[in-house]
């Protein structure tokens, strides 16, 4: 069954049941799949499905009145458990197809006794996977979904019409991006102004990563919350709006690329028992390499998103939604919106 607001989406309750039929039909779509197992994509995809009905769920809080078993918690949990096999696949993906190809043969060798670890270790995770997808839990989560989109409760605030609350909505989490402290990562400050550093070395690129690692991975896991949230309603805003979301985009690539090197890296020394560096060096030196190009990536947007036109332009874009009715009726009818929402 594929369940459907069945007209256009006026107040902000319309919306938040849009958002939520909307990923909790992509749950369901890949369900099937992820238990047969035979394609990584359909694991990835209803784990995107999980985290994005997670995202709505908060965000549309005042407005929603669901069942005590369909919170964001619950299905926290299952998208935590689904991540850990999403997690070894994409170890697999980077160590097989974007690494081993381009080392020494007796590199390959070595990483070939990492691949068949990994192996190991998914069989085990996947049958966890498994058993979550067939426990009453995640069947009476399902059943609690399908109850409240059959028949949606809702507070009294999800009677106002969508652009009027549109900027509360999205401010509070981009507020909370743009104030993480990881964007302070390598700068310093002399009399209040940003000193940016310049020209950083290898060496002390690696030495900030990893003093500060885990709080740029925290940065992406917030920019990533930003996406979910600003991706629901790309509709009611134009280029300026866009073309931010496609740098908070970049930013969790980037800062993604990062920890996945790191992760790798560490899982690595548990297969190597610590000697990493002395049976893969080549290997290791080209993750070296790849986090510091990284990082100059990492830079551009830093120094986007620290500026203060940039800060002002990004908050007064969300303050101001487009409310020409055609306008809005237009852009739902070809569900550009939700098309982006559900985009990986």
């Amino acid at each position: 069954m594929k369940y459907s607001l069945g007209h256009e989406p006026k107040t902000f309750g319309d919306w938040a049941y849009l958002a939520i039929a909307t990923h909790f039909n992509k749950i369901l779509h890949h369900e099937t799949e992820v238990i047969q197992d035979k394609d990584p994509e359909e694991l990835h995809q209803m784990r995107v499905g999980m985290r994005r009905l997670r995202s709505a769920i908060l965000g549309f809080s005042p407005a929603l009145n669901l069942p005590q078993a369909a919170t964001e918690k619950q299905v926290g949990k299952v998208a935590k458990i689904l991540g850990q096999l999403r997690d070894i696949d994409v170890l697999q993906d980077i160590l097989k197809n974007q690494y081993q190809p381009t080392l020494p043969h007796q590199e390959q060798k070595y990483l070939d006794l990492a691949l068949t670890t990994l192996a190991k270790q998914r069989k085990k995770v996947f049958k966890k996977v498994k058993k979550l997808l067939n426990e009453a839990t995640y069947i009476q989560l399902k059943q609690s979904f399908d109850h409240w989109l059959n028949n949606p409760t809702y507070q009294d605030i999800a009677k106002i019409a969508i652009a009027d609350v549109l900027p509360d909505l999205l401010l509070p989490q981009v507020s909370r991006l743009m104030l993480h402290p990881g964007w302070l990562v390598g700068i310093s400050f002399t009399e209040g102004d940003i000193e940016f550093p310049d020209g950083l070395s290898t060496k002390e690129v690696e030495t900030l990563l990893n003093n500060q690692g885990l709080m740029l991975h925290d940065l992406r896991k917030e920019g990533k919350r930003s996406r979910y949230n600003m991706e629901l309603f790309t509709q009611f805003y134009g280029d300026v709006y866009h073309h931010y979301l496609k740098d908070i985009k970049q930013l969790q690539s980037v800062l993604g690329d990062i920890q996945d090197s790191f992760v790798l890296m560490e899982f690595l020394d548990s297969v190597f028992e610590d000697k990493i560096e002395q049976k893969v060096s080549v290997f290791s030196s080209k993750l070296v390499e790849n986090r510091y190009q990284k990082w100059h990536e990492w830079e551009i947007l830093q120094r986007k998103f620290l500026n203060s036109q940039s800060r002002k332009e990004l908050h007064l874009t969300i303050l101001n939604p487009i409310v020409v009715e055609s306008e809005l009726e237009t852009n739902h009818n070809d569900k550009k919106g939700m098309n982006e929402a559900v985009a990986l």
